[in-house]
């Protein structure tokens, strides 16, 4: 008998002092948003790490110095499929949130949902692209927001 794969989101955690709040919700609701996006989910691994970590990744693997809040790599061999990391500043995610004077867990929610949209497609290096991705964002987290009351 041949063992069923299981396609899956994954949260890891590298020493940032984070707690993420109904991981299953959450998961249920990362896999509704990839269906709705018309791709497939094989494995999804959010990692979540501090500044000095990502802007290492950013260095070595994009030649950027700057620090960020989130970088997705897309490691399927299709266009349909999700198959990626998506690493995770949450010292950026605390910055931004007192800077945007919005809370850490709506701050952090919208990040992932980013890295995430990336993965589907979609891009931020133009206006227009920005606007459609923020869109997107505000509609995901609407839509998530609104099953969590």
């Amino acid at each position: 008998m041949g063992r069923k794969q299981v396609h899956s989101v994954h949260f890891y955690f590298e020493k940032v002092g984070l707690t993420l709040k109904e991981r299953g919700k959450l998961k249920c609701f990362i896999n509704s948003l990839i269906a709705k996006e018309k791709k497939n989910l094989n494995n999804l691994n959010y990692i979540f790490c501090n500044d000095n970590a990502l802007l290492e990744i950013n260095r070595k693997y994009l030649n950027h110095n700057f620090y960020t809040d989130v970088i997705s790599f897309d490691l399927s061999s299709s266009r349909k499929e999700i198959l990626a990391d998506i690493y995770i500043s949450v010292d950026r995610i605390r910055e931004n949130a007192k800077s945007f004077k919005i809370t850490m867990e709506e701050e952090l929610h919208r990040v992932m949902l980013h890295g995430l949209l990336h993965l589907c497609g979609y891009n931020d290096k133009t206006e227009v692209q920005r606007q459609l991705i923020r869109k997107k964002e505000d509609f995901y987290l609407n839509l998530y927001f609104a099953r969590s009351t």
